[in-house]
């Protein structure tokens, strides 16, 4: 069975949440980089969130991913709380994580690298890898088909032998995300997946990140593209200063006045109204 194939089925949207963010706070010594944040992510939706520079959304997303631990409040996965687990256990039980600088090896090829993102599905243990053990093998191959699967999935199945250092940002990005697809998450985070990207580029990959929910994983993404993100999103959650200001529909925070509030100093036109 490839990487894909799992996530084709019960596509539906349901009113439980997948995904559950209840009362994150984080504190560095005096700094409240996180003020008591909750929000929930239904099955198979896209969540964004937002916030003006320093609003604390980065540091939000390592806390759900676990690359960081909560002073206070807790994640839940399906009802399983994620919070004091370690990162690598985490993505394992199904929240990955994307990063807003593509971590490439670049004389490596695109093949190569999302070949190496499946580690977490190895069955053959690492002696097993390192004596090239018949399982090791038969994981290798198996990889290797899922790894093309991706590529092609995301608009990259002709430069899966190309080597990363010769392949154009928008490409690189998709990478990243090509590599966290290896891990068969069920939520996404993708952090700033549009980031330098041109019109065409952020296009191509608006459609990538839907075809990625039509697979049947959720996404939740934080970008300052404002466009792209009311494009996308199905929910909006709108932060500054570390807290939660806004919830709701794409069209509510257009119209949130704490939202324009928060964004106050910028072009109307980076919300979109």
């Amino acid at each position: 069975m490839t990487t894909l194939e799992p996530q084709m089925q019960n596509l539906e949207r349901t009113g439980m949440p997948v995904l559950e963010v209840k009362n994150l706070t984080k504190r560095f010594g005096g700094l409240v980089a996180v003020n008591d944040i909750s929000f929930n992510v239904l099955n198979h939706e896209i969540l964004a969130v937002i916030g003006p520079n320093g609003a604390g959304k980065s540091t939000l997303f390592k806390l759900i991913a676990g690359a960081e631990t909560p002073t206070t409040g807790t994640v839940l996965l399906e009802g399983q709380p994620l919070t004091g687990k370690p990162q690598h256990v985490v993505a394992r039980l199904g929240v990955v994580r994307t990063f807003q600088e593509t971590t490439i090896f670049k004389e490596m090829t695109a093949l190569e690298h999302v070949m190496i993102a499946h580690h977490l599905q190895s069955k053959a243990g690492n002696w097993g890898i390192f004596a090239g053990s018949p399982r090791a093998k038969s994981d290798e191959i198996d990889f290797r088909s899922s790894a093309s699967q991706i590529l092609g999935f995301l608009g990259l199945g002709a430069l899966q032998s190309e080597a990363a250092r010769s392949l154009p940002h928008g490409h690189l990005r998709a990478l990243g995300i090509a590599m966290a697809l290896a891990a068969k998450p069920k939520v996404l985070l993708l952090d700033e997946p549009f980031a330098g990207m041109n019109p065409d580029e952020t296009d191509r990959a608006v459609q990538m990140v839907r075809g990625i929910r039509d697979l049947g994983i959720t996404v939740v993404l934080v970008e300052h593209d404002m466009r792209a993100v009311m494009r996308l999103s199905d929910r909006i959650v709108a932060v500054s200063f570390g807290k939660k200001i806004a919830e709701g529909s794409p069209l509510e925070i257009q119209n949130d006045e704490r939202v324009i509030e928060a964004y106050l100093g910028k072009e109307d036109d980076e919300l979109g109204v």
